[in-house]
């Protein structure tokens, strides 16, 4: 199931669904360092690869950007172990 995946850059977030069913990957930008440091799924929602939907668009957008990552977040670091074409992102 795809999930329609937002870049919100004032709540440096990227988001999916709405009000208590909103799940997020939560992000701080150090310069040219993207520190994904927070994913956050809902009950309502899980099971339906919205993390790895979120997680997904947050790399994009990395690799767009030409940003380094530091995965904080646990959920982040297994995405990209088991995501090898992600690794070259890593600081």
């Amino acid at each position: 199931m795809t999930h329609s995946v937002i870049h919100r850059p004032e709540a440096s977030r990227f988001e999916a669904g709405s009000g208590a069913s909103l799940a997020l990957c939560a992000y701080r930008r150090v310069g040219d360092l993207l520190v994904l440091h927070h994913t956050e799924v809902p009950p309502a929602l899980q099971g339906q690869g919205v993390a790895a939907e979120l997680v997904a668009a947050a790399l994009a957008w990395a690799r767009e950007q030409g940003l380094r990552v530091r995965p904080s977040c646990s959920y982040v670091a297994i995405y990209m172990r088991r995501h090898p074409q992600t690794r070259d992102l890593l600081e």
